[in-house]
Parts: C-alpha cells; sequence; structure tokens
C-alpha cells in the first residue's frame, strides 16, 4: 500500500505514517551485516532528473540491496568497498558492467574479488556497433536505397529466433543491402555462443577465434568491438569460473521504477533510499472482500 492508503486505513497524517516508516526503516538497515556477503552485482539506476544518477550494489545469494550511493563511478563505491573490508567480507566475485569506473574501484577496494563483465552488457556493445553501422549507412546511401533500413533498428539488435513472425524478410532485406552491416549482424550473432561454451579453456579458444574474425572483417565498428573485448578478456572469461551477472540487479530496477511511480517521484531522498534497502522484501499481493 502507499502511505496515502495507509493513512487513510489508519486515519493518521500522511506525514505521521512517513514518519513510523521511516523511523522502522531506519532502525532496521542502520547496519547491515556484510561479513557474510560472497558475490555482488554493482549497477547504476536513473533517478528521474536529467543526468542524476545513483549506485547500488546487490547481493546475489540473498537479493538485498546493500549499498545507495549518489552518483555514478569509484567515488560513489569507494566508502562501501572500504565497510566490506572492515567486515572481514570474503568477496569471491562481483558483476558489473565494463564501465572503467566501477571494475578500477573494485580491484582496488577487493584485490581479491575476481571481475565478472556482464554478459547483458556485452551484447548490447555489440548491438550499439550495428546500430553505429547502420546510421553510418543511413547517411551514405542514397535516397532510394534507404527504404530498406527503415524500420530494422530493432531486428537488427534482436536475436535471429526473436524476430516477430512476418519480420524475417524485412530482416533479410536490410542485410542484403549491405554487405559489411550483414556480416556484422551475423558476427553479433555469433557471439553470443561464447556464454554456451563448455569450460573456461573452450571460451578462451572461442573468444581468440571470434575477435581474429571480427578483426579480419575490415569492419570498423566490429575491429573496436573486438579490440574492447581483448583488453577485458579475462573479466569476460571469469563468468566461467563464477556465473553471476547484473541480471538479479535489473529485476530490482524495475522495482524501483514502480516504487518511483507510486510515489510519484520523492522529494525526500533519505527516505527513498531507506526504501530501496527494503525492496527485497516487496510482495505483490492479491486483496479481496
Amino acid at each position: 500500500m502507499t502511505l496515502q492508503e495507509v493513512a487513510a486505513v489508519t486515519h493518521l497524517s500522511w506525514e505521521s505514517v512517513k514518519q513510523i516508516v521511516q523511523s522502522d526503516l531506519a532502525r532496521r538497515y542502520r547496519h547491515i551485516r556484510l561479513k557474510d556477503v560472497r558475490y555482488l552485482a554493482v549497477d547504476e539506476f536513473h533517478v528521474g532528473k536529467k543526468g542524476k544518477f545513483m549506485t547500488v550494489a546487490l547481493d546475489l545469494e540473498s537479493g538485498q540491496i546493500l549499498h545507495v550511493a549518489k552518483g555514478r563511478g569509484a567515488a560513489a563505491l569507494s566508502k562501501f568497498l572500504r565497510r566490506l573490508r572492515q567486515a572481514r567480507a570474503k568477496v569471491r566475485a562481483v558483476a558489473c558492467a565494463m564501465s572503467a569506473a566501477y571494475w578500477s574501484a573494485v580491484l582496488q577496494g577487493l584485490p581479491k574479488a575476481k571481475i565478472v563483465f556482464d554478459h547483458f552488457h556485452l551484447i548490447k556493445l555489440a548491438n550499439e556497433k550495428i546500430d553505429e553501422r547502420r546510421r553510418a549507412l543511413q547517411r551514405e546511401a542514397a535516397i532510394l536505397d534507404r527504404r530498406y533500413l527503415k524500420g530494422t533498428r530493432f531486428l537488427l539488435m534482436m536475436g535471429a529466433e526473436n524476430v516477430p513472425e512476418g519480420k524475417p524478410a524485412a530482416l533479410q532485406e536490410a542485410l542484403r543491402f549491405n554487405e559489411p552491416l550483414c556480416v556484422a549482424y551475423y558476427l553479433k550473432e555469433e557471439l553470443r555462443a561464447l556464454w554456451q561454451q563448455p569450460t573456461w579453456a573452450a571460451a578462451k579458444r572461442w573468444l581468440r577465434g571470434w575477435c581474429e574474425q571480427a578483426i579480419a572483417s575490415g569492419i570498423g565498428q566490429m575491429i573496436s568491438l573486438a579490440r574492447t573485448m581483448q583488453l577485458h578478456a579475462s573479466g569476460i572469461l571469469n563468468y566461467f569460473l563464477y556465473p553471476i551477472s547484473t541480471g538479479p540487479l535489473e529485476g530490482i530496477n524495475n522495482k524501483i521504477k514502480v516504487l518511483k511511480r507510486k510515489a510519484y517521484g520523492s522529494r525526500d531522498e533519505t527516505f527513498f533510499i531507506l526504501k530501496l534497502f527494503s525492496l527485497h522484501e516487496s510482495k505483490s499481493v492479491f486483496t479481496g472482500c
């Protein structure tokens, strides 16, 4: 229930209900136990205002948010990493995107933990490279030819198995229009097979071969992607030692959006952060007469 709904049922003022809830949350989440934390996910989320972000750290085993801070990058994580060291937490692995600010902070703050680059973010990066190629092609193509790419942006980003019924023809038309775009698309689709490899050694061989293919394609966007993956190969391959991702944190981000929508925004940042700490307890309950 929203605070307003509770106030209506209890005949208390909205402010009184808020103070009761805030006091309870502050008491329960004043000291969060960190000693037993082993696997973390770190990501950022947008809080509604232009350029305003918060950083969240999630315990992947309990599903509980352990840390929320304004901003993003190393500064938003440093205090939390210090608290983990003080609690003598034996963190084995941390899942995050390939943001240098996050993984460099983790390497410095938790030198024994392994960095695992989230595979969803890697596929997203590959999709961005394909879209970059598509936009460049649209700029260069003649007006008559542009119609072959119109409306194909999301088709090119989808996995082949997710292309809607009736749309494969449009996708094939776009791929026939430009050979480099076709090669980039199938390289992206092939990249998804990396995380299906049975062992770390097999994945290492597969990744090396894929990068060689991408560089040999001569497509600037794919060469750039291959260089990035070579540079971050250890974090990518760590998935086969610790198969974790920021996926559960994406689910939490959906809950955060629902929380903001129910509250019509939040004027009290302290209360908003306390509500975030309790998100792992929230459940949807159907009530009746």
